[in-house]
């Protein structure tokens, strides 16, 4: 696994940094960073259950969590449970670190890089929640591929579920929802949780807003909140 140091490209787009750190916050960032990032090892499984100091019931999962406001959230609210995030981006990273700090969390720990690498480290059938909210929408038709939302990451997302766990999709993007729920739809593996617009139209009580979702607000963006249940195993043999 790369150091902070020598962190380099991933197989995920985009920058990996934008403004400079505040000095505080870089100081903590190198504090915290070996304390809760995630080390995948160098061959096998994870032993995600030894990353935290407690036993967590669960273990959730944020794939691109900005800079923390909806994964920091649910950790206090959820202080049972473990939470991994991924995100490759430094600011977003430091954000989190911020946040640890400020709130005294123990029930978080990140992986910055590209998520498919932590995805593809975890056991079959041990995550009870996944979160992919607001991710880039690459507009343009040639970018697609590159959409987090694909029929490669949902079957890898659909290995590591346990049978019942959620899936929750958030985006503003119109194009983007009618390709999620395409894409979603047609998959055996997952069961769409709406009985009409009510359920995808505003968030659960127990689903936190985040910053991206704010300035879509305010720019006049609405936004679908999808929640897919993974199918039994069973079910579908």
């Amino acid at each position: 696994m790369k150091n902070l140091e020598n962190i380099q490209g991933s197989r995920f787009y985009g920058r990996r940094q934008s403004k400079p750190l505040k000095k505080s916050s870089a100081t903590r960032l190198k504090k915290y960073f070996p304390i809760y990032s995630v080390v995948l090892p160098e061959d096998g499984l994870l032993d995600y259950q030894k990353l935290f100091s407690h036993n967590p019931d669960e273990i959730w999962l944020e794939i691109g969590f900005g800079k923390g406001e909806h994964l920091k959230e649910q950790a206090k609210s959820n202080p049972h449970i473990g939470i991994l995030g991924c995100e490759p981006f430094i600011n977003g990273v430091s954000g989190l670190v911020d946040h640890i700090h400020k709130e005294n969390l123990s029930n978080v720990r990140f992986f910055m890089d590209d998520a498919r690498l932590l995805m593809d480290a975890l056991p079959d059938a041990s995550i009870s929640r996944v979160f992919i909210l607001f991710p880039d929408p690459w507009p343009k038709k040639r970018h697609h591929k590159r959409r987090v939302v694909c029929a490669g990451n949902l079957k890898v997302i659909s290995r590591i579920l346990k049978d019942g766990a959620e899936l929750r999709i958030a985006t503003d993007h119109q194009d983007y929802r009618r390709w999620i729920l395409a894409r979603l739809l047609e998959n055996s593996d997952f069961t769409w949780q709406a009985d009409g617009p009510e359920n995808w139209h505003k968030r659960s009580a127990d689903w936190p807003a985040t910053r991206y979702e704010q300035k879509a607000l305010e720019a006049g963006r609405k936004s679908a909140y999808m929640t897919f249940i993974r199918t039994s195993r069973k079910q579908v043999a």
